[in-house]
């Protein structure tokens, strides 16, 4: 699948391009995720000033109206120089969501922030025993007056150390793994009764786990209907799940490029690593994954705006042909380099990290399978 670009998203992309390339390569990346606080705003600032973090929004919204293939073209980037600033998180999550589930009062009080970096967010709706499933949690939201009290813990939050707000999920009727009756909700991650404990990922970006006991949020803050959080979630799942796919292609086609070049380069028995024809099958099999790739994640894009059946089938497919093309081209490049492609001063072991968490995140192959399977004898029914 080629989809040719308009030239306003060729200029997008050679300024992304350009950017990057100056002022994000390896080294300014390593330096990045070594410190305290694990990312730069400093470039947050240069990416807003670029107005990436307003890029894809409806124009109704104040955004720049790019939409889904807009952001394929900044995640791709992005996972070309590995960047670790929380744009995943706070615009595609939670601006996302806020997008097209909140009202028009929370839409003109939160997306502004996000457009112009200065609100940072992430998504808490994983638990411990949860898997993938938005339904089998047991953090609770009771009504009490005029807010509801949350209690619960959230597991590995992606960028909560960072961010200003959470968007909690929490059953407020229902039983533990009943589909209705989950809502979501805004919470200042400052918020009394809540704590972080965070931690560093694999990849180089910060997670925590979150507790919240007795959290108080006004109703106000309520995110869309309650009791129909799942459907929202899924929603956001998928267009999650474009991104990602956009971004492994960014750091997949660097794992290819620096592949290549060492094996024309480095000498083994005399001759280079290339001349060997069963290593150069493995490489043109490598390329080929990132071709299926390209193609799943335009699919999927495309399919952001179906039915919901159609745009989860699209995603589930994607997802397995993403999770496992990061893992084939991970750890083939890593082979091929020997043991020094795990080295922290080589860039193929940064992404070979970022490759596999990419391969679950949102979900793994297995469960993408199943779910695709679901959809198939709903459909049937």
């Amino acid at each position: 699948m080629d989809i040719q670009l308009t030239e306003e998203q060729e200029l997008l992309r050679s300024s992304i391009q350009r950017l990057l390339r100056d002022r994000y390569d390896f080294e300014a990346r390593r330096n990045i995720v070594a410190t305290d606080e694990g990312w730069s705003r400093a470039h947050w600032k240069a990416f807003v000033e670029l107005g990436l973090c307003a890029a894809p929004f409806k124009e109704s919204a104040g955004g720049l109206g790019g939409g889904p293939l807009t952001t394929m073209i900044i995640m791709k980037e992005f996972g070309r120089h590995l960047v670790v600033e929380p744009f995943f998180e706070t615009v595609v999550l939670a601006g996302g969501l806020i997008e097209n589930i909140g009202s028009q009062v929370q839409r003109d009080h939160f997306l502004p922030g996000i457009m112009t970096g200065e609100s940072i967010w992430a998504l808490a709706w994983a638990e411990g025993r949860s898997r993938y499933d938005f339904n089998n949690i047991a953090t609770t939201a009771r009504r009490q007056g005029e807010n509801y009290v949350l209690s619960g813990t959230k597991a590995a939050v992606i960028g909560a150390p960072w961010a200003d707000k959470l968007i909690v999920s929490a059953r407020t009727s229902g039983g533990p793994r009943d589909r209705s009756g989950v809502s979501l909700f805004v919470v200042d991650r400052h918020s009394a009764n809540l704590h972080l404990q965070g931690f560093k990922t694999i990849d180089g970006r910060r997670a925590a786990e979150v507790a919240l006991m007795n959290v108080e949020v006004p109703a106000s803050q309520l995110l869309g209907t309650e009791g129909e959080g799942v459907a929202a979630l899924e929603a956001c799942r998928d267009r999650a799940i474009a991104a990602l796919c956009a971004e492994a292609i960014g750091a997949m086609t660097e794992l290819n490029a620096a592949t290549l070049e060492y094996c024309k380069t480095r000498k083994q028995f005399g001759t280079t690593l290339g001349s060997f024809q069963v290593l150069q099958h493995r490489m043109v099999d490598m390329y080929l994954q990132v071709e299926l790739v390209r193609s799943a994640a335009m699919f999927a894009a495309l399919k952001l705006e179906a039915e919901p059946s159609e745009r989860a089938a699209a995603a589930s497919t994607a997802k397995v042909t993403v999770a496992n093309a990061c893992r084939f081209v991970g750890q083939s490049a890593v082979q091929l380099h020997g043991g020094m492609g795990m080295t922290d001063e080589l860039p193929i072991g940064h992404y070979f990290k970022r490759a596999s968490v990419i391969e679950i995140e949102h979900g793994s192959a297995d469960w993408h399978l199943q779910r695709h399977a679901r959809l198939e004898r709903a459909e049937v029914a």
